[in-house]
């Protein structure tokens, strides 16, 4: 991957942000994800790439922009994008904290082609790297991540969507006396957190997005840690699709190679609303201000980016005004 495409990927993040955060707080998360969608797609339009969308917004039928299959950039080497121009569109609806807008690049064939449909996954940092097995019961994996760690159990926090079907994930945190931290939407950021060591996050689990698991993948593999995920069909036409990815065990558990065989994987995201991790879009008299993390899977770089864009001086397809 050339790194010189690296801020214009953070670019088109950037775009994304801004366009969407004047729906911050307003109830409307369907018009918030759709000016993210427009700013996002608009600028992929200006970046030397031969982009392909292998996770978007939906099939061809269901999203008129950004849809899987879709060739974005104006020309260039051979890449597969995965996209969530917003992760977190009640988070933002809501003006509650967390949500962001995120993608992950790597060259053609580099990432998995996820479905829409659910993904288990549990997720680690470095540290814990091999100490964790999607086979294995949620309080196996939480004592072996301790040992891995040094640390008691009850030193330990895990993250995990606040869902009825995490029961028994709680229960056996609860055993353990190992700190439970809920989100309500949005788990690429929490994922990531496990790995940056700053955010006291030592471990993810349980089921969420497929797709947000690929992008969240990528900045596992960018920073060294890692994490497993099988996927959950909940219906027939799903196991099918599983299927036709050429997996023919439903119950495999794909390892982070598997999930993101790229050599050189790009993840990018950029704040909407403020977070752990990024702080959200802030608007003063003459810019609107970006916080983003960039990171490159072949040299582990992490770069945080904040930005001033001039209202005067932005292209007009971002409607910062």
């Amino acid at each position: 991957m050339d790194r010189n495409l690296v801020m214009e990927f953070a670019r088109v993040t950037e775009a994304a942000a801004i366009n969407c955060a004047h729906w911050i707080g307003k109830g409307e998360k369907n018009l918030a994800d759709g000016a993210a969608v427009e700013a996002m797609r608009k600028m992929f339009d200006t970046v030397a790439i031969n982009g392909t969308v292998v996770i978007g917004e939906g099939e061809m039928d269901e999203a008129p922009m950004l849809y899987i299959g879709e060739k974005v950039g104006c020309g260039g080497p051979a890449v597969d994008i995965a996209v969530d121009p917003l992760e977190g569109t009640n988070l933002t609806a809501k003006n509650m904290n967390g949500a962001i807008a995120v993608m992950a690049v790597a060259e053609a064939g580099g990432l998995l082609h996820a479905p829409d449909m659910y993904m288990d996954k549990i997720v680690v940092g470095p540290k814990a790297k091999g100490a964790i097995d999607l086979n294995k019961s949620p309080k196996e994996n939480m004592i072996n991540v301790a040992k891995a760690l040094g640390k008691d159990t009850s030193e330990m926090t895990i993250v995990l969507l606040d869902r009825e079907r995490h029961k028994h994930i709680v229960e056996a945190a609860r055993s353990l006396c190992v700190r439970c931290k809920f989100i309500t939407d949005g788990d690429v950021s929490p994922v990531i957190a496990t790995s940056f060591g700053t955010e006291g996050i030592d471990m993810m689990m349980g089921i969420g997005g497929a797709p947000e698991g690929v992008i969240a993948a990528a900045a596992i593999k960018c920073m060294g840690g890692d994490m497993q995920g099988r996927l959950v069909p909940e219906n027939e036409e799903e196991v099918k699709r599983v299927h036709d990815m050429g997996i023919e065990d439903i119950n495999k558990v794909l390892m982070l190679e598997d999930l993101v065989p790229a050599e050189d994987p790009i993840f990018v995201a950029t704040g909407v609303t403020n977070g752990d991790m990024l702080r959200g879009i802030r608007f003063t008299e003459k810019h609107a201000i970006t916080h983003t993390v960039i990171m490159r899977g072949l040299t582990g770089t992490v770069r945080f980016v904040e930005a001033y864009h001039d209202y005067e001086r932005k292209p007009k397809y971002i409607k910062i005004k």
